[in-house]
């Protein structure tokens, strides 16, 4: 269940982070930890300004979604 809700959500990472964690010019995600990829979801939510990206990704998760999108992710090599 974790990972089928992981991969769901991870489909808004693909476009910029490739489907394999790899995209060119962006943060590489493959090969990552669960825990640093939860951490720095944590981080981007917690920004004031929304101008980035990420950031507004990250405020549309819950703590739940951003768990299971980061151990999802964490298993992309």
């Amino acid at each position: 269940q974790v990972g089928q809700a992981g991969r769901l959500l991870a489909s808004n990472c693909f476009q910029c982070h490739g489907t394999n964690g790899k995209g060119p010019g962006f943060e590489r995600l493959a090969g990552e930890s669960a825990n640093e990829i939860y951490k720095e979801l944590k981080e981007f939510q917690a920004k004031q300004s929304s101008n980035n990206i990420m950031a507004k990704h990250a405020k549309g998760y819950t703590d739940a979604q951003m768990r299971a999108l980061a151990a999802y992710l964490a298993t992309q090599r």
